[in-house]
């Protein structure tokens, strides 16, 4: 519900009251006094999807923006014209949860802080960010995710759109612009300060810490988080909700990936670099891209219906845009998914190849201990180039020929140009009943075998 107040320019008063009357509106109207361009000021409440309706009406009898409107929050209102009121534009509309565009477009102003609070936070969450992707904490990660802003300039961008504010428009596009190179920058600063300083191990293959490895292989799932973000920004935008756990989701596709562009710029991984900036770039995209359809969708119009053209054409010329550009990187995202798929087949296979061969009588005796898998190639068009076999034998037995079986094999059900090495460990078992026994057996490394393709 919302309270609203309006000034009454001189010579609109009995327009104003005729027009509040045919709505049904309850009102209390007071005297104004204190300047010779208006007479009084009315008051009403109303269904907070009735206020754009309402001071539509009230914009046609001259009631413009040289007027003091207000519209405020209020928490009850008891009067039994008013719930008439609500009944008749809950049946005439059902988004009930809509609030008036002027509102949408304040909520989201509102969002956006003051530019060294707006920079400052993005530079606290993304060095907090970096930090929870190289200890490969979660709990950490999240916590730059609560701290990040990236709501409001994301909302003030399609707000500024559907209701052709321009102003509105390019502040949020600079502050995204601006927030995500600083981001970078102090992602990046970050990084190699911790890199230079041995704060980490040396030598850490930071590819291999899982909360770095989740930012690099974007495929199309990666989009869903990104365009949830988005539509549940403009949902909680429009219907006057908190927006601070939106915050969060959105921050989660965003602030992370940026971090791990940092790590690989300080670590001199380009490819890390490349997958991580398609990540933040594809993410970005959809989420200004569906928040923007989704206020659209949602009957956000400029106020003067001679706007409403040209709000159109910039609307879809900034969808057709991002779609675009959507597009182009969505060619990364489906080889990258490509790869995924063929990827995990294919381990597949060789795994069931190594399987098959270890499972024939003469190596019955041995005992497959792990079968590690090394790929050449980015996150589009991967292949195995070595497979690695680590086997336990008994001690004194030989099998000089198991990497050429293993290789021959994989090359059967893969057409994999792949090396084959196999790593015998020697395995002596040990008499249960020995007191000066503490396992079951004791292991010795022996001589790798390697066959090449």
């Amino acid at each position: 519900m919302r309270l609203v107040e309006v000034m009454i320019p001189a010579g609109k008063r009995e327009a104003v009251l005729r027009t509040l009357d045919d709505e049904g509106i309850d009102y209390a109207v007071t005297d104004e006094t204190s300047s010779r361009e208006y007479t009084a000021v009315v008051s009403f409440p109303l269904p907070r999807n009735a206020v754009e309706p309402v001071l539509d009406r009230l914009r046609e009898i001259g009631i413009d923006d040289d007027s003091y409107t207000i519209v405020i929050d209020a928490r009850t209102v008891v009067s039994r014209r008013f719930d008439a009121l609500q009944e008749r534009y809950d049946d005439e509309d059902e988004s009930d949860q809509r609030i008036a565009r002027e509102e949408v477009r304040t909520e989201a102003a509102e969002l956006m802080p003051d530019l060294r609070t707006y920079l400052t936070l993005a530079v606290v969450s993304a060095v907090v960010a970096t930090a929870g992707l190289l200890l490969d904490s979660p709990a950490v990660v999240v916590g730059s995710m609560v701290i990040a802003p990236v709501l409001g300039p994301a909302m003030a961008t399609s707000v500024g759109t559907v209701v052709n504010d321009d102003d509105l428009f390019r502040t949020g596009i600079k502050l995204q612009a601006v927030g995500f190179t600083v981001a970078v920058v102090a992602a990046t600063a970050f990084a190699v300060l911790v890199k230079s300083l041995y704060l980490v191990p040396p030598g850490l293959d930071v590819t291999a810490l899982g909360q770095v490895q989740g930012r690099l292989s974007p495929d199309f799932l990666s989009l869903a988080v990104a365009l949830g973000g988005g539509i549940a920004g403009a949902m909680s935008l429009a219907g006057g909700v908190s927006a601070a756990l939106v915050g969060v989701m959105i921050a989660a596709a965003l602030i992370p990936p940026v971090a791990a562009v940092g790590i690989g710029v300080a670590w001199g991984l380009p490819n890390v670099v490349l997958d991580a900036s398609v990540l933040v770039c594809v993410n970005l995209l959809s989420i200004n891209l569906t928040a923007l359809a989704v206020l659209w969708y949602m009957g956000y119009r400029p106020e003067r219906w001679f706007e409403a053209d040209e709000a159109r054409s910039k609307t879809l010329r900034r969808v057709g845009t991002l779609l675009v550009a959507l597009l182009v990187l969505s060619g990364f995202l489906a080889g990258v998914t490509l790869t995924s798929f063929q990827t995990a087949t294919s381990d597949r296979e060789i795994r069931d190849a190594v399987d098959g061969v270890l499972a024939e009588g003469e190596y019955e005796r041995l005992t497959l201990l792990d079968t590690r898998i090394e790929r050449t190639g980015g996150p589009i068009g991967s292949e195995p180039a070595a497979v690695v076999v680590t086997v336990g034998r008994p001690a004194g037995e030989s099998h000089p020929d198991l990497a050429d079986r293993i290789r021959d094999r994989i090359r059967d059900r893969t057409s994999a140009d792949a090396t084959v090495q196999v790593q015998f460990v020697a395995v002596q078992n040990a008499d249960a009943s020995s007191s000066d026994r503490v396992g079951r057996g004791s292991i010795g490394a022996g001589t790798p075998r390697v066959a090449r393709a």
